[in-house]
């Protein structure tokens, strides 16, 4: 089992930034990719951003040019740099982890809050 525990959400004004951690533990995985999430209230869970195990990245059109998405393979951890952030970005963050190529999101974080106010 891989577990994986969020960090860094909090309440900020429009405008302001956080910066979001997502540290893995437990089963040794081999290049595996990281990704963040998120859910609003009364929505459905959206992609945000992911990270190859070799740094490629891909982002959400949303946060383009905002958020920025970064790992530190040598402590098993994926980051979310998130500048200009709008009220619209109120949510709960999900880090997840794809240890196969091609496959789905295996293994996932109980998530961060991340409340942006107006």
């Amino acid at each position: 089992q891989v577990q994986l525990v969020e960090s860094g959400g909090g309440l900020v004004q429009a405008g302001g930034s956080l910066r979001l951690s997502c540290a893995a533990s437990g089963r040794t995985l081999r290049r595996y990719a990281m990704g963040w999430f998120r859910q609003a209230p009364g929505k459905e869970r959206e992609f945000v951003a992911a990270i190859a195990w070799s740094g490629g990245s891909t982002y959400a059109d949303s946060v383009k040019g905002r958020f920025t998405i970064s790992r530190d393979n040598t402590k098993s951890t994926a980051y979310l740099q998130m500048v200009s952030l709008k009220p619209e970005d109120t949510a709960v963050y999900y880090c997840a982890v794809r240890s196969s190529p091609g496959g789905e999101y295996d293994y996932w974080g109980q998530g961060t809050q991340v409340t942006v106010s107006s």
